[in-house]
């Protein structure tokens, strides 16, 4: 392949089979509906209702409680974890705190957003989109200086391939600024979310859209119900046969009369030997408590986050919370703590150097719990004086007293004879 052809002048590069998007403003052009600004390279090709003829975009997703709470806990706890810059050899890992790549993910990532902000949305974009996607803005020496998100539906995925040195990706995408080309991988930082071709991650809305189109039309219901002041339909019947025109001026008459939040309540004077008969409407035979449950849950399950920390309690027994939390750490946001150090460390890292997050303070557990293991650590000589003192945000003890690890008398080295004891011991 040619240095032309790979900059995308002449023949286009073979372009990356795209799993199914779905555009936070598909079907919908109010610009008001859309959190996204969308871009030349975005695509419609999901627009449209769910079965159950409601519009599932992020606009009509969101707006759903049990997904701003999914969303907002996983992209808030994880924008809340450091990501190290650490070097790695024989001796250990030790993080590079003076290295511009280590205050580039830990302090400024640009001048626009704090560390939290671009994290929360790193995070959230994955989770909404499937993808995120930023500028690398470097220095003369092509070192990475700053990062800038970009909206993930204005980002298109290519590739090429070479026997002898495998797949290059390039994109297609759309700066802040308005301006549109295409970018070597070096220039845009991708992560993806879970995909099926280890190149784009596939977009949960799109894919999930029929079962968050049942939530929506149910919330609908329920909404319209009580519109109507909880007034369930109603048959007007009579004795003797009714005109068509009749029957017309008769329904109208009624929806003039009852229909509507602020006319519920007035009194209907029936003539002609009508009758009106309401239709009973019960919401325990329909299940419907327990359908709104299930959709809780299957939201649960969209973004793999425990139901009790998106308030569904029914089964909630907090008898083991403290494990329930370690659980979340690890297989919820383990996952995505992984995908998202490698993806830094592949896009950023010096030789024998990678990224690496560090939940510890998620996992702290109560004080006792916390105050007991970390005395274990001191007494057993694994941690000094400050370092256990660092653990409760309390400051050095100030002279080489803090820095001194104790030494069990009853223990020694292997292999070792023991030490002698002083007289008097």
């Amino acid at each position: 392949m040619g240095f032309l052809s790979m900059l995308g002048v002449g023949n286009a590069l073979p372009k990356v089979r795209q799993e199914p998007r779905l555009s936070a403003s598909s079907g919908d052009v109010n610009p008001a509906d859309s959190f996204q600004a969308g871009g030349p390279w975005h695509e419609f090709s999901l627009g449209g209702p769910s079965r159950s003829g409601v519009m599932v975009n992020e606009r009509t997703t969101l707006s759903l409680p049990a997904v701003m709470q999914a969303v907002r806990i996983l992209s808030g706890v994880f924008a809340m974890v450091p990501l190290h810059y650490c070097s790695h050899d024989n001796g250990g890992t030790h993080r590079l705190l003076n290295d511009p790549l280590y205050g580039l993910m830990n302090g400024r990532p640009n001048d626009a957003q704090s560390r939290y902000a671009f994290r929360e949305i790193l995070m959230s974009d994955i989770l909404m989109a499937g993808n995120f996607y930023a500028y690398v803005s470097r220095d003369r020496f092509m070192r990475p200086v700053a990062l800038t998100r970009l909206d993930p539906f204005a980002v298109q995925a290519y590739q090429s391939f070479d026997q002898a040195t495998g797949q290059t990706m390039f994109y297609d995408a759309t700066l802040p600024d308005g301006t549109s080309q295409r970018f070597p991988s070096r220039d845009i930082w991708a992560v993806t979310g879970m995909s099926r071709n280890g190149l784009q991650g596939l977009n949960p809305i799109a894919y999930m859209r029929e079962a968050f189109g049942e939530s929506i039309a149910t919330a609908t219901y329920v909404q319209n119900y009580w519109r109507n002041n909880g007034t369930p339909p109603v048959v007007l019947s009579a004795d003797k046969k009714v005109e068509p025109d009749v029957r017309a001026a008769i329904k109208a008459d009624w929806k003039a009369v009852v229909a509507g939040v602020h006319n519920a309540g007035e009194p209907v004077v029936l003539g002609q030997g009508l009758k009106a008969d309401y239709m009973p409407i019960n919401n325990k035979d329909g299940q419907l408590v327990e359908t709104r449950t299930m959709q809780v849950l299957d939201i649960a399950r969209a973004w793999g986050v425990p139901p009790h920390l998106i308030f569904e309690l029914s089964k909630a027994t907090f008898g083991n919370i403290e494990q329930q939390s370690l659980e979340f750490v690890i297989y919820h946001l383990g996952p995505h703590f992984a995908r998202v150090a490698d993806s830094a460390t592949h896009a950023f890292a010096a030789y024998g150097c990678l990224f690496s997050h560090d939940p510890s303070d998620l996992v702290k557990g109560g004080f006792l719990d916390r105050a007991q293991g970390i005395s274990a650590l001191r007494n057993a000589g694994v941690v000094s004086t400050d370092e256990a003192r660092s653990n409760f945000n309390l400051n050095p003890v100030g002279d080489d007293t803090g820095q001194q690890r104790w030494q069990p008398v009853n223990m020694g080295i292997a292999g070792q004879p023991a030490p002698a004891q002083p007289p008097g011991a």
